[in-house]
């Protein structure tokens, strides 16, 4: 096919991928739209929005415990296959979006190996209170958007303003995350070891400090990356 974007000699740190696997996942592009909104269905109904089983409150276990007016900082893997499925859509459909691609290759960095980060660090609790095949299935599916991350570049070119947008989102995130919850208590997904409050989750240490490095480290990791991917590209241009 001849409808794909030219790949770019670019280092290996910011296009990781081999170029057959880069071509099959653009070619792939709509099946795998589909895939990460069934994703984003999911992870909404994984963090407490039921709508089925009709048994089940509408708003169940960590929606239910958080703040309504903080809901939208909650469910992050959802929104970061979200994003993803709307950048490689809109490319698809010629209405390439510059600020959806950003915030789509940091969602996808960035909660694709913190969820696998936090999965391995706290191995013991996850896996006495979630069955095995499910361990799996998230670790495995959350290192998916992580390949999916470098599909990117291929159709974007990370411009500035989009990365601003980007580390402005994110960096919210992770202060009312981890720093400064606004209302309540933190709002990153709840891990083992935190119980219930009358305010939101407790936090307790060392949890809270290991989980809150990985996810400030990733948001630096994936504006280094992102600008990085930038200044390559303007390089290759001019040699």
């Amino acid at each position: 096919m001849t409808d794909l974007p030219p790949r770019e000699n670019l280092p290996w740190y910011v296009a990781p991928l081999p170029q057959w696997l880069e071509d099959f996942g653009l070619r792939m592009a709509w099946v795998i739209v589909a895939i990460n909104l069934v994703g984003t269905a999911f992870g909404f109904w994984y963090y407490g929005f039921h709508p089925i089983p009709l048994s089940d409150p509408l708003i169940t276990w960590q929606f239910a415990v958080e703040p309504p007016e903080m809901w939208l900082f909650v469910p992050d893997s959802p929104v970061a296959t979200l994003f993803i499925a709307l950048s490689l859509g809109l490319w698809k459909l010629g209405r390439n979006n510059e600020w959806v691609n950003a915030l789509a290759f940091f969602g996808c960095i960035k909660l694709g190996a913190w969820t696998p980060y936090v999965l391995v660090a706290f191995a013991d609790g996850f896996l006495a209170g979630t069955a095995f095949p499910m361990y799996l299935f998230l670790f495995f599916s959350h290192l998916a958007m992580v390949v999916e991350a470098f599909l990117i570049y291929r159709y974007s070119d990370f411009p500035v303003g989009a990365v601003f947008v980007a580390v402005l989102w994110y960096g919210v995130n992770d202060i009312v995350d981890y720093f400064v919850p606004i209302v309540g208590t933190p709002h990153h997904t709840a891990l083992p070891a935190q119980e219930v409050l009358a305010t939101g989750y407790s936090h307790p240490s060392p949890t809270h400090e290991i989980a809150a490095a990985g996810a400030v480290t990733l948001t630096l990791l994936a504006t280094f990356l992102a600008l990085s991917t930038r200044v390559k590209k303007l390089e290759s241009v001019d040699e």
